[in-house]
């Protein structure tokens, strides 16, 4: 069990230095989480439980999965979850990630696109994964200075009252690809 305390240490020391400022301040947190198979599996997964605002350690993923790989070799993925979620196997009793995807770009289709056209824009679904939903921000929304408002205050609170099953929201969007923002970051 020292090892797997070890490892935990390693781990958290990790998300501590680098990446747990940047999710904090986007109201956000995020530590090991020690479940069923320990901290780290018999494959080099560890399991990690963000806990805040949902938008804050998602969008983040890749990067730190990639810091925490480089700094503790014994790591060959990093998982996220959120509360609650960490006694559950993946693909636990619920919708599956295709049928969250769908009705989430039902809801996205029926309620908000129609709204946000008279601005140009557009939102589509990307894809699910462990219960996160990925959307796009397209036309006027892509580089618009208020895409953040309106994905947290807007999309995100209907999506969750209307997706109970869905963990949280990440906007994938390059918005520095934007050429046509409805409003322009200079209008801020």
């Amino acid at each position: 069990m020292t090892g797997q305390a070890d490892l935990a240490a390693a781990v958290q020391a990790v998300l501590e230095r680098t990446v747990l400022p940047s999710v904090i301040a986007r109201g956000g947190a995020v530590r090991v989480a020690v479940t069923a198979d320990g901290v780290v599996t018999a494959d080099g997964v560890v399991t990690l439980e963000a806990t805040g605002s949902p938008g804050a350690v998602f969008p983040l993923a890749a990067r730190i999965e990639a810091l925490i790989r480089t700094a503790v070799p014994d790591v060959t993925a990093v998982r996220l979850i959120t509360p609650g979620q960490a006694g559950s196997p993946s693909g636990a009793a619920g919708p599956t990630e295709a049928d969250l995807a769908e009705s989430a770009r039902r809801v996205l289709d029926a309620e908000v696109n129609p709204a946000i056209a008279a601005h140009r824009g557009h939102v589509s679904v990307e894809g699910c994964e462990q219960g996160w939903v990925r959307i796009r921000l397209e036309g006027g929304c892509q580089g618009c200075s208020l895409a953040e408002v309106t994905v947290r205050q807007g999309i995100e609170p209907l999506l969750r009252a209307r997706l109970p099953a869905m963990t949280g929201l990440a906007d994938i969007t390059d918005h520095e690809a934007g050429t046509e923002p409805f409003f322009s970051p200079e209008k801020r």
